[in-house]
């Protein structure tokens, strides 16, 4: 029996009502459609109650109530008379993979206890980015729920969670997902998912999630069998197929996706989501589909505040900018910018997609002060003009990191940053990253210098594992360093489990590399404490360019109260003179070290005074120094003696605030 009235939270998929499960799919392409009911995890069925033909509506949707049908029922959809049968595209649940049966879910019977959460906004985020099944050894949520209070302890804010939309295999990164609504079961139940987030919002840590609008993956994706019109012929991307968000019968695809991105707030309760190279969603629509999907999933969200971020190749600002501005409406923007100048700082290497890149101190005064470094000018790589003007665009927009899930990949080895360059270097670009006014983002492992690699891995069937294979060993060859014989035939295979293995954390070594650990953590703190660190108010930060690889930023306060960063990717620097307005302390102050990435508790090798009255500037090589202001009643003569003494006094008492 049909039911019309069926009050559905989604246009399409299973909805549980209460004279059974109400089942909508878009299929123009096909004159009947019929549901096969599976299996039912209450009670059994008898075989009359097997099947449900679907009522045709307008616009090529089908629709009907399966009074059989409950939460935990198994079902796939028969097309007109193909003998094989099909998952729901929007199912919510693949208990056995994209290639079997969906499974109903009924998400208003998860208890939630995260009422009075507000959300996040994206000033005073700290986002961590994790892979669910490498976070842990066991690799799933419940596993990962466990490890929440710690990241929230060491002054993360915010997960970022790598896609987890249903995708072939045992093992992946996500990006290939064909179930868009249906988290993986690789890593526990859809209400196990619901649990990590409920976990997170308890102890004070915002949840969003990556997710991918600009392609399917190939394997699982039975799209064309219910209409070709999810694709288009006008568009292409490098991953396949582009998805039809502008042509004809457009509507309902856009109607997907949209409903898709509102729906992970509304159901799972997420702080915002994080989407995948949106330079390759193509919409010549009046409203382009990523503003609409904006908007759709704040009005989801209600009185919480969520936060969407962008990974944009081309730098497109207009993604951060209001609505009424002509914007999109998002919040923040990964700088790619910013990390590929650090990279060729800490590594040396300016080769590929780092080319236009020298790594200098200049580049990264920029940064900070202007978010992205290629805003219009010539690329020579691309051998195009990269970027648009941003320069309106607050600090916190600018989403900045050294470490991603792409970028640590993107080595022959996987090694993390930490393993590429020096100490000094590594600890001095650290405390850049998390002091600076952007968003900073940590990659999972780099709080404790993880010895785990990050390596690309897909599980597929071997025709296809083997075309990503080739694919993967072409695009490293962009690296001249990676394009040689040996280097190619020791790259890991990404069909390998042990690949996969290889990539798990040890959170053991939180111990053992303890002095990277309580570096970050008490960085992080500095950055929530200290009121300059923390303010990210535009145009707040000025900067100067002391050398070639050296630089002071200065954060500026109402009560002069100001901060010093000093930063020296190079060696010892003796300033002398020091003809820099910078780092003049504020009328009748003088400068004191009140975070040194070289105190021996992190590994470093010690910190004398830097702004002495008899030396000028001495600062050390492969280190940065946040220097605070204290009054100036010593004498001239006991300055240079005592200024170590005061340092410490001031390190001592910023580290028992707060515990």
């Amino acid at each position: 029996m049909q039911n019309r009235t069926a009050q559905r939270r989604l246009p399409v998929g299973a909805e549980v009502q209460p004279d059974g499960v109400h089942f909508r799919v878009w299929a123009p392409r096909r004159r009947r459609v019929t549901v096969r009911i599976e299996g039912d995890a209450r009670h059994s069925t008898n075989s009359e109650q097997q099947t449900v033909a679907l009522e045709a509506e307008a616009d090529g949707y089908f629709s009907g109530t399966a009074r059989a049908a409950g939460p935990g029922t198994l079902y796939r959809f028969q097309l007109d008379t193909d003998d094989y049968l099909y998952p729901d595209p929007a199912s919510r649940f693949q208990p056995r993979g994209p290639h079997g049966p969906s499974m109903v879910v009924d998400p208003t019977k998860f208890e939630w206890t995260d009422g009075d959460w507000p959300g996040v906004k994206i000033e005073g985020q700290v986002i961590y980015e994790m892979h669910v099944g490498a976070f842990t050894p066991a690799g799933t949520w419940e596993a990962a729920a466990r490890e929440l209070e710690a990241l929230a302890q060491l002054g993360v804010t915010v997960v970022e969670v790598m896609p987890v939309g249903e995708f072939p295999g045992r093992f992946g990164w996500g990006y290939d997902g064909v179930d868009w609504y249906a988290p993986t079961r690789l890593y526990g139940g859809p209400d196990d998912f619901r649990r990590f987030v409920d976990r997170a919002h308890r102890v004070g840590v915002g949840v969003i999630l990556d997710v991918v609008y600009n392609h399917f993956g190939p394997d699982g994706n039975y799209l064309k069998q219910f209409s070709e019109d999810y694709f288009s012929d006008r568009h292409t991307t490098e991953w396949g197929e582009a998805i039809n968000y502008d042509g004809e019968n457009a509507g309902p695809v856009r109607e997907f996706t949209i409903c898709n991105a509102a729906y992970w707030i509304s159901e799972y309760h997420l702080d915002g989501l994080r989407l995948d190279a949106t330079q390759n969603v193509y919409d010549d629509s009046a409203e382009h589909v990523l503003a609409a999907l904006a908007r759709r999933a704040r009005q989801a969200a209600a009185h919480r505040d969520i936060i969407i971020v962008a990974e944009n190749e081309p730098q497109q600002t207009d993604l951060v900018r209001p609505t009424e501005r002509g914007g999109y409406g998002m919040d923040g923007l990964w700088n790619d910018d910013f990390h590929h100048s650090a990279m060729v700082a800490l590594t040396g290497r300016n080769e590929a997609y780092y080319t236009d890149y020298l790594g200098k101190a200049q580049e990264f005064v920029s940064a900070i002060k202007y978010g992205y470094l290629y805003q219009g000018q010539w690329y020579k790589w691309q051998k195009q003009r990269r970027g648009t003007p941003g320069f309106d665009l607050k600090p916190a927009s600018f989403v900045t990191f050294m470490q991603n899930h792409d970028q640590v990949a993107n080595t022959a080895t996987g090694h993390r940053v930490h393993q590429l360059t020096s100490p000094g270097r590594f600890r001095a670009m650290t405390a850049l990253v998390l002091l600076a006014p952007g968003t900073p983002m940590l990659f999972m492992g780099q709080e404790f210098a993880a010895s785990a690699p990050f390596l690309y891995f897909a599980d597929h069937q071997p025709e296809l594992a083997e075309l990503v294979r080739q694919g993967r060993a072409e695009f490293l060859r962009q690296f001249r360093s990676y394009a040689t014989p040996e280097v190619q035939a020791m790259l890991p295979d990404p069909a390998s489990i042990e690949t996969f293995e290889k990539c798990k954390l040890d959170h053991t070594e939180r111990e053992r590399h303890r002095h990277i650990y309580d570096m970050h953590r008490d960085l992080l703190k500095l950055r929530r404490t200290d009121r300059c660190f923390s303010a990210q108010a535009p145009r707040g930060v000025d900067g100067a360019v002391l050398a070639d690889e050296a630089f002071v930023l200065r954060y500026f306060s109402d009560d002069g109260e100001d901060r010093l960063l000093v930063v020296n990717f190079g060696v010892d620097l003796h300033l002398n003179p020091a003809p820099e307005p910078l780092l003049a302390a504020p009328a009748g102050r003088r400068w004191v070290t009140l975070w040194s990435s070289e105190d021996p508790r992190y590994g470093g090798s010690g910190t004398p005074p830097v702004d002495t009255e008899k030396e000028s500037w001495r600062i050390h090589g492969h280190a940065a120094l946040a220097l605070t202001p204290i009054a100036d009643t010593e004498s001239a003569e006991t300055r240079y003696v005592i200024g170590d003494t005061a340092s410490l006094k001031i390190m001592k008492e910023w580290r028992q605030k707060e515990d």
